[in-house]
């Protein structure tokens, strides 16, 4: 490599580097949080220092007209305006948590009526949540939005992606993820995938027998094959995490891994993988009762050098192969 290309490298590198290692993860554990009152306060949440990720749920009436509105089942509504988690929200970014906003959810009234309807969702969704204007919770700065789209019209969600994209791009940066379910290509979300703005992919392995853990037989080899799906597909620019339930009653039609088996059969195949990002548990209320995410907290993490020296491989890798076409030999 010429003295021109090799100096154009490391300017690359060291521009893009810290960035990508903050887009990344060394392996932690997203959880959902507001379905339950059992789930406790967002504060104590994050005072457990077992989750990188905290996704409130949901906003689940919005798009097509409608006046958006959230189902904290519990911690908040008409009866106590949500704006009081404001503070919990901020306690819990100061500890380096990520708080997302997540969309949809199983049960609300939601959907995308045209390319102009998922513009007018995204710029809601950005002076509401990402702005830090005053809005339903308060005068916050979210870390990004989680779309968890399981009904209504599966179309338009790839144009709220973009839109948003457009907005962080112009102003700044939070974070995309979603949350298909395990079998390929997800019915309302494949499009938006495709389009590869999502930073987090927290595929649901459960409630779908096709790809999920066998607790009967202790068989995770359905689970495994759609794990490598996945990566595969999402690579290289999404970060995926594996969906599972907390507890075996958070999912009525199974996917539940017993903690031993998860670290034992699972963890060691996954875990190399170049994009695993972590363990995605449902959800808070059920990881209350079970004490799941503690006892698999140390075993989902990897090893930081590993972590780095993946990630810097595959971005030195990149950039090298784009200057190799810029400047042929």
């Amino acid at each position: 490599m010429d003295t021109k290309r090799q100096a154009l490298l490391l300017l690359l590198v060291l521009t893009i580097f810290p960035f990508t290692i903050k887009a990344s993860s060394s392996g932690g554990i997203a959880i959902y949080w507001g379905q339950n009152l059992g789930d406790g306060t967002l504060t104590s949440t994050c005072d457990t220092g077992n989750y990188e990720i905290v996704l409130l749920a949901f906003l689940n009436v919005f798009g097509g007209g409608r006046v958006p509105s959230w189902n904290f089942a519990g911690h908040c509504g008409d009866w106590s305006p949500c704006t009081k988690l404001e503070p919990e929200i901020k306690h819990c970014q100061q500890k380096g948590i990520k708080v997302l906003l997540s969309l949809g959810g199983a049960s609300g009234s939601y959907s995308l009526s045209s390319p102009d309807d998922a513009k007018n969702v995204a710029d809601y969704l950005y002076t509401n949540f990402l702005s830090g204007q005053f809005g339903p919770l308060g005068s916050v700065t979210l870390d990004g939005i989680d779309f968890d789209i399981e009904g209504g019209s599966n179309l338009y969600w790839d144009d709220l992606a973009r839109n948003l994209d457009n907005l962080r791009q112009q102003n700044r940066y939070f974070y995309l993820a979603s949350a298909p379910q395990c079998f390929m290509p997800d019915y309302y979300l494949d499009k938006a995938i495709k389009t590869g703005l999502f930073d987090y992919v927290l595929v649901q392995f459960y409630n779908n027998p096709p790809c999920q853990y066998d607790l009967i037989n202790s068989d995770a080899t359905l689970l495994l094959q759609s794990w490598n799906a996945w990566t595969s597909l999402a690579l290289p620019n999404n970060t995926v995490f594996m969906g599972l339930p907390a507890a075996p009653n958070a999912a009525p039609s199974g996917g539940y891994i017993p903690p031993n088996d998860l670290i034992s059969k699972v963890l060691p195949f996954i875990k190399p993988t170049s994009n695993y990002g972590g363990i995605m548990l449902w959800d808070r209320f059920h990881d209350v009762g079970n004490d799941y995410s503690n006892q698999i907290k140390e075993y989902v993490k990897r090893s930081i050098l590993r972590f780095v020296t993946q990630v810097s491989e595959a971005i030195v890798g990149s950039i090298s192969a784009a200057l190799n076409s810029m400047f042929p030999n």
